[in-house]
């Protein structure tokens, strides 16, 4: 799965972006979105288009976590949202990994009946298999319980070291967050829950 993480003001102003891939079930962190040229551009379209969805939800419910909020279908997008004391939100816009089918057959047996039907069992046999390992990912599902709950984990991870940041006296409110150590400690969070 990839991942999009910003932190906007209340002002709507960008305080800090991450762009990360998924660590857990053998990924390797790096950020695979569908449309890799234009990535950048569309992620911050996204978060930004989903805030006032964001804005809605916050007045409707009570808690800091607001869970997966809104989709977006061209990109097969999905935004989570945590709020801030202060107003500030904290948007994360997960894109799970595009799922390829492979061929059935090939080469000079693949004209014969019994190795077309061998290969389609096999096919089919390996597409169950699949979609039970899968079933169990993170993501498989970018909604069910299991996910949210690992992002609520990673969102309150960042919302702990982001106090600590806006604590500094070298911070002054409003500023983006430009300290290494942060950005260190934000894909480390994602590596431990994503």
């Amino acid at each position: 799965m990839s991942y999009y993480f910003t932190i906007i003001s209340p002002t709507d102003v960008p305080l800090f972006n991450l762009t990360f891939g998924t660590s857990k079930a053998g990924g390797d962190g790096i950020a695979r979105f569908r449309f890799p040229e234009s990535a950048q551009y569309m992620n911050q379209f996204i978060v930004h288009a989903s805030l006032d969805i964001v804005e809605e939800t916050q007045w409707t419910n009570g808690a800091l976590y607001l869970k997966h909020v809104d989709t977006y279908p061209p990109t097969a997008s999905f935004i989570s949202a945590f709020l801030t004391p202060s107003g500030t939100r904290f948007i994360l816009l997960h894109q799970p990994p595009h799922l390829t089918s492979s061929a059935t057959g090939s080469g000079a047996l693949a004209g014969s009946g019994i190795a077309s039907s061998t290969s389609s069992l096999a096919s089919t046999l390996g597409a169950a298999t699949a979609s039970r390992a899968s079933s169990s990912s993170i993501a498989a599902n970018p909604t069910s319980p299991q996910t949210e709950e690992a992002i609520r984990q990673f969102m309150t991870e960042v919302y702990e070291n982001w106090v600590k940041t806006v604590m500094s006296p070298f911070y002054r409110q409003g500023m983006q967050i430009t300290s290494p150590v942060f950005r260190t400690r934000v894909a480390a969070a994602g590596r431990k829950w994503l």
